[in-house]
């Protein structure tokens, strides 16, 4: 089969044991058969079936959507997929409402295609396959690092790449125009199997880049920083910029028990960050080629209010 048609190994295996492959108009039944030159085989694809995921009527904020794909500006407190913990009332359920017929299927089955995700409390973009062809060619993109994932986060500190601090610890290279490049291995953590962590061996390979946006404070005590992601794994940057000693405001899990300072930034600003709800990051740009069309496409999502209203308090 054609790659650019996303049909994966177990997909057409699925359709041969359900006898919907033919070779010379007799049913094949043996996905490991050989096939020889001038046999012909005809596959039929029946209609794909009704997921067991229950689709809801919840507003979305729908930044572009065609026959192949969707881009959805999440907000936070949303969780993408449904799990033990969240059976309803996630961006899965949303799609299957807000998309409908205009999903062709993703394995044989009419939902939408995850090729990526973002944590719960995280806000911003994210692009969501409706065909078999752009699930496989988008996943391929993110496989390969070649889609455009910029995020904004607001930070405890200010990174300053000339911190000695900063370049002595694993992982962390200065590159120019004073953006700090983190390379490590994460991984789940060795005793709190809630949390990643950076790992001195195993994990899997995790590249974030930033830099910081704007300082807040006299002295700077806090930053809004640009992070870019080359990698995508389980919560990177979070575990990243706790690396770096510049946790994100209002993580519970990796933000640690460090406080602002009030000198430096004044009651206020240390009110509103101690009330942060969520981890202050947002995802605010997406880029990546249409898997149809060959169509270069950018989208971008200003700071939504709780993290303009936060960057706000800290500038005094």
């Amino acid at each position: 089969m054609p790659e650019a048609e996303g049909l994966t190994r177990s997909r057409l295996a699925k359709l041969i044991a359900a006898g919907g492959v033919t070779r010379d108009g007799a049913a094949l039944t043996e996905p490991r058969a050989r096939v020889t030159e001038g046999e012909v085989i005809e596959i039929a694809f029946a209609d794909p079936t009704e997921v067991a995921t229950r689709a809801q009527a919840i507003p979305l904020d729908v930044v572009h959507e065609d026959g192949a794909l969707i881009v959805i500006d999440k907000p936070a407190g949303m969780v993408v997929h449904p799990a033990p913990g969240s059976p309803d009332g996630t961006l899965v359920n949303a799609l299957l409402a807000h998309c409908g017929d205009s999903l062709s299927g993703i394995g044989g089955e009419k939902r939408p295609g995850i090729v990526h995700r973002i944590d719960k409390e995280t806000s911003g973009l994210l692009v969501v396959a409706k065909t078999d062809k752009a699930h496989a060619a988008l996943a391929a993109q993110f496989e390969a690092h070649s889609v455009e994932r910029q995020y904004l986060a607001l930070v405890h500190g200010v990174p300053d790449p000339a911190d000695p601090r900063l370049r002595g610890i694993q992982g962390v290279a200065v590159e120019p125009g004073g953006v700090i490049r983190i390379a490590t291995q994460i991984g789940r953590h060795r005793t709190d199997r809630q949390r990643q962590a950076v790992l001195a061996s195993g994990g899997r390979h995790a590249v974030t880049r930033f830099r910081v946006v704007e300082a807040f404070g006299t002295p700077p005590a806090a930053a809004l920083v640009e992070c870019w992601l080359e990698t995508g794994r389980t919560h990177q940057i979070r575990v990243h910029l706790a690396h770096a000693g510049h946790g994100l405001i209002g993580d519970p899990t990796y933000g640690g028990r460090r406080k602002l300072s009030e000198r430096a930034l004044g009651p206020g600003a240390v009110a509103a960050a101690a009330a942060f709800a969520r981890q202050a990051l947002h995802a605010a740009t997406l880029g990546f080629v249409h898997p149809e069309t060959g169509e270069t496409m950018r989208f971008a999502s200003p700071l939504p209010p709780d993290m303009a209203a936060l960057a706000k308090a800290l500038r005094g």
